[in-house]
């Protein structure tokens, strides 16, 4: 694939670069999950692309395959935080890169993500602590995505109007900036985190780390940019594909496949951008040909599992039965790895 020889030329070209210039943040987080290891080494990829020697570090917020993470590190040079080994519910694992070495600089990313241009080059150009994706939604929209601020006021009578909403699969933050005691009225640091309110936050991180930082914006001046980072595909990918990444032409983009993943990359919106670095993952691996297609088929079967898992939770219910987990510990032999 034409795409693919461009791959490594371009990768020594950055590397050149790289290697005379700092980059403008310390790592790159990435937080990986058991049931997107598919969309990490897909993420791991496209970073790799654009940044050959940037450390990449992945947060591991729950079961992960150990096979995957000896294979990440050995091919791709990336390393795992060492965290306890526990479950730390929906997104929280994302938070722990604030309460790191004071003053490190990153970016925390979702694994369904991609980087389709030198997004770095953005970071850059700021030094607030934290720069976000400028994202405009509606009242409503940001009541029910993020958190509603007005209901808020019943137990923070300082709660304001929120100033800006992000998504939280793609932001710079800066180590030592916030801390726990911030999040603790709203976050219980247990395991799993949980929220104290979860009636009035969206479920997870997403919605207290945006509360979090738009308070301390309006009531202690703390520096938050807002550049447009964020590609969703569900709004489409005008100017974002294959041709563009390999001619070096894509925009400083973060391509995130929230809420649209499906059991085959080609049925996916910007299937061709999951492709491409998905093949370009594989290609520094042994029997890349071989390997690539039975992570293909694990990741169909596991999907595919987990739908009937869902279906037969439903299911039992509505009939008033405990939900099965019958099809859960099948999921969970048949995409086990040798070794994992």
């Amino acid at each position: 694939m034409e795409g693919l020889d461009a791959y490594e030329d371009a990768a020594r070209s950055i590397e050149a670069v790289s290697d005379v210039a700092k980059h403008p943040v310390d790592c790159i987080y990435v937080a990986a999950s058991a049931h997107d290891t598919r969309y990490t080494r897909i993420c791991v990829a496209s970073i790799r692309y654009f940044y050959p020697d940037i450390p990449i570090r992945l947060l591991v917020g729950g079961s992960l395959e150990r096979a995957l993470i000896r294979e990440l590190r050995r091919y791709w040079a990336v390393e795992t935080v060492e965290l306890p080994a526990r479950n730390y519910g929906w997104g929280f694992v994302k938070l722990e890169p604030l309460f790191g070495p004071p003053g490190e600089r990153f970016l925390v990313l979702d694994s369904d993500t991609v980087l389709a241009g030198p997004i770095l080059e953005t970071r850059a150009q700021s030094d607030a602590p934290f720069l976000v994706d400028d994202e405009s939604q509606s009242e409503s929209d940001i009541k029910r995505l993020y958190y509603d601020w007005e209901e808020l006021r019943a137990i923070d009578p300082s709660a304001q109007p929120p100033r800006f909403v992000f998504n939280s699969g793609q932001w710079f933050g800066t180590a030592g900036v916030l801390t726990r005691d911030d999040f603790a009225p709203w976050v219980n640091w247990t395991m799993p985190r949980a929220l104290r309110y979860p009636e009035r936050f969206m479920p997870g991180d997403q919605g207290v780390l945006n509360y979090i930082l738009n308070q301390k914006a309006a009531l202690d001046g703390l520096q938050v940019e807002r550049r447009k980072i964020l590609r969703w595909p569900g709004h489409g990918l005008l100017g974002l594909d294959v041709e563009t990444i390999a001619k070096g032409s894509s925009p400083p983009l973060v391509v995130h496949w929230a809420g649209m993943k499906e059991a085959r990359l080609r049925s996916m919106t910007g299937g061709d951008l999951l492709t491409f670095f998905d093949k370009a993952y594989y290609k520094r691996l042994p029997a890349s040909y071989v390997r690539r297609r039975l992570g293909g088929a694990r990741h169909v079967l596991s999907a595919w599992l987990r739908g009937a898992h869902v279906w037969l939770t439903l299911a039992s219910r509505r009939l008033g039965h405990p939900a099965r987990t019958s099809c859960k510990r099948i999921e969970t032999t048949l995409t086990k790895r040798p070794g994992s």
